[in-house]
């Protein structure tokens, strides 16, 4: 039987190290655009300097030789003949499968403000050719403008500034952050930011730009009329599933791929898993996506069930933070619970019993248990600030006739 997987992401490398973990003699092939196996999660590690392209590869040396996979990279797929059970690549070639898994993940998106879409000196900042095209623009001491203040404009801005560059990042929100953290957790960051040089327009938006002769951005024009001078600009305002190349195939397709518990599209044979599947958009869930399509695949029955996806966690100039669920969506009955002190900021959204959301800002060695309160959905004994000092230790079970967990306070 021939597997193809389309994608060296988290997705698509666990579901092939897990295939041929179960078919040691089925037939693998790996398609990617990507020319090496990277984290995405370590971009701003390679752009920063304290990691090589190598550093940041996540499988072993010999992967793909050592298990017999054949890895096709830089190829994109455009299309699906699934009467034909075909996979298009590049328009001029294909091929065949007995089952097919697509983990194409996602891609950035590029804002419709002028010259942004033409410009050569515009970058996003999802894959490894990105970093590497950012990485031979930002010389010392060049100008840079940065567009979306979330997780990746951040990333982006803190590696640049680790190379002397002090961008100027644009953010439509009135703070940094902001799907992330809320008000307080920002400007923490948002202060030691500054302190290093880091500019910031907030409730501002990018309305124009000023080009040379050849076209390149030499400033971004804000809605107020601010002028930003720059040598580049990197795009951080989002990404979408990369579905466009699934055009009049029978996948059904609604911004992201559509599948059931089993990770299957709705045409035979076809799976998909990771970011292009819209469920999580967290590593260890995609990871966890391409071993169960993986498995189902290869004949087994398992669910995929873990769909809870809202964890953030960053590490900026040493203060770490972590959120777990959505903190900034506070209701008519959300009670919110804060404690603060010198060292540690920490916030829980508390509904009907039970937690919805929490953020730890200086301290996040006791996640775990919060984490697991959040995705059971597990009654609370406390509603006050003792919420923040609950351990795994008190409680000591769950009570399958009642359907309650057990408390140790009773």
């Amino acid at each position: 039987m021939r597997h193809i997987i389309i994608g060296a992401g988290a997705a698509g490398i666990s579901a092939a190290g897990e295939i041929r973990r179960l078919r040691p003699e089925d037939e693998i092939v790996v398609v990617s655009r990507d020319d090496q196996v990277h984290s995405r999660c370590m971009l701003h590690k390679y752009l920063s300097g304290e990691r090589t392209a190598q550093g940041i590869n996540f499988v072993p040396e010999n992967f793909f030789e050592d298990n017999r996979i054949q890895w096709i990279s830089g190829r994109s797929m455009t299309g699906l003949d699934c009467a034909g059970k075909r996979a298009l690549f590049d328009g001029d070639s294909y091929l065949g499968y007995d089952r097919l898994l697509i983990a194409t993940g996602a891609y950035y998106l590029v804002p419709p403000i002028p010259g942004f879409r033409e410009s050569e000196n515009v970058y996003g900042f999802r894959d490894l050719c990105d970093a590497q095209a950012i990485d031979r623009a930002a010389e010392k001491g060049s100008k840079a403008v940065i567009v979306g203040s979330g997780l990746v404009g951040m990333d982006a801005a803190y590696a640049l500034m680790e190379r002397g560059i002090k961008p100027a990042v644009v953010e439509m929100a009135d703070r940094i952050l902001p799907l992330q953290l809320d008000g307080d957790a920002a400007a923490e960051y948002q202060q030691r930011f500054e302190a290093h040089g880091c500019r910031f327009f907030l409730s501002a938006k990018a309305a124009d730009t000023r080009r040379d002769g050849a076209g390149r951005i030499t400033a971004v024009v804000l809605d107020d009329g601010t002028e930003l001078e720059c040598d580049f600009v990197i795009v951080a305002a989002g990404v979408r599933p990369e579905v466009r190349f699934l055009q009049n195939c029978g996948v059904q397709v609604d911004r992201s791929i559509q599948v059931d518990e089993y990770l299957r599209t709705t045409v035979p044979d076809v799976y998909a898993a990771g970011d292009v599947c819209g469920l999580s958009g967290i590593w260890p869930n995609a990871m966890k996506q391409g071993i169960t399509a993986a498995r189902n695949m290869c004949g087994l029955s398992e669910r995929y069930e873990d769909t809870y996806a809202m964890k953030n966690t960053m590490n900026f100039f040493g203060l770490p933070a972590l959120c777990l669920g959505d903190i900034n969506r506070v209701g008519p009955d959300t009670q919110v619970i804060v404690e603060e002190d010198s060292r540690v900021y920490r916030k829980a959204l508390v509904e009907n019993g039970r937690l919805k959301a929490i953020l730890l800002l200086g301290d996040i060695s006791a996640s775990g248990i919060f984490q697991y309160l959040i995705k059971n959905e597990v009654p609370l004994p406390c509603c006050d600030r003792d919420i923040f000092r609950l351990t795994f230790a008190d409680f000591y079970g769950f009570d399958k006739e009642s359907g309650k967990y057990l408390w140790n306070a009773g």
